[in-house]
Formats: C-alpha cells, sequence, structure tokens
C-alpha cells in the first residue's frame, strides 16, 4: 500500500529532466509531459503483468489444491489390523 503512495512522486521525478550549466551558474529543471505518459503506461504495463501471474499462480494453487486426496486414520484403539472382520 504504500508502494501506491510513492507512485506519483516516482512518476513526477522520473518526467523532470535537470540541466546544470556551470558556465552561467544556473540550473534548469524542466517537466516532460510525453516522458511522464510513457512512464505511467510502462507502470500500468508492469502491474497489468503482475496482476496477471499472481491470477495464475492462484489458479495454479486452486487447481493444486483440489487434486489432493486425503486418508484419514481413525483408529484410535491403536489396532494396526486393517481387517476389522
Amino acid at each position: 500500500m504504500r508502494i501506491a503512495l510513492l507512485l506519483p512522486l516516482m512518476l513526477l521525478a522520473a518526467a523532470c529532466q535537470v540541466t546544470e550549466d556551470d558556465q552561467n551558474d544556473q540550473i534548469t529543471v524542466q517537466y516532460n509531459q510525453d516522458l511522464a505518459e510513457n512512464v505511467a503506461a510502462d507502470i500500468a504495463n508492469g502491474a497489468e503483468e503482475a496482476g496477471k501471474a499472481i491470477a495464475n499462480g492462484a489458479e495454479s494453487a486452486v487447481d493444486t489444491a483440489r487434486n489432493v486426496d486425503v486418508d484419514v486414520d481413525v483408529n484410535t484403539a491403536g489396532n494396526t489390523n486393517r481387517n476389522s472382520n
């Protein structure tokens, strides 16, 4: 959840271009909207792929759990003879 709060700041930082001019003692910071949109699209695609991977993993786990066969021995008397006849 905390990472979701940091995403807008990370997006803003990725879209900023800093230029330093030592001769004139100036620093220029520019916001590049195209870069911001590209980074946002990359983040959205990554989130979508992560969601698909999680869904596939969960589906695989459910399929594995459905195919489990459990045999329970309720013989509490200590009799190991399985044939009670």
